[in-house]
């Protein structure tokens, strides 16, 4: 995954404390992703105080210049003290409950369908 510099000094620092930057990528696959959520988590086990998506169905997100440095600008705007990422893809682009019902399997992902989102691994 190809991270632009002001990206990586960002996740480089380690923590430093709250606000914490959380920044996920998802995509139909574990190849490609489409989709990078940001969020904000302003204290220690509280649900984020903001979030950010950005999609890109044309080319693989990770890839976009412009998509992260709107995600430094918001990292920044938000005034996060920490960042943190997930080192891979780690789920289906679509969201439960809102492209598709919860309690099922997105339709349009049969990729992760059988498997477990966050180790990537088989589970049927």
């Amino acid at each position: 995954m190809k991270k632009s510099n002001k990206l990586k000094k960002l996740l480089n620092k380690g923590f430093r404390g709250y606000p914490v930057a959380t920044i996920a990528y998802y995509g139909p696959d574990d190849q490609s992703a489409s989709k990078v959520a940001v969020g904000i988590i302003p204290y220690e086990n509280a649900k984020p105080s903001k979030m950010k998506r950005w999609f890109n169905e044309t080319k693989d997100i990770r890839k976009d210049r412009i998509v992260h440095n709107e995600i430094v600008n918001f990292i920044k705007a938000c005034e996060a003290k920490s960042v943190v990422m997930a080192d891979r893809i780690i789920g289906c682009p679509h969201e439960e409950g809102v492209d598709y019902p919860e309690g099922t399997k997105c339709p349009k992902c049969p990729f992760w369908a059988i498997r477990d989102r966050l180790t990537g691994e088989i589970i049927q």
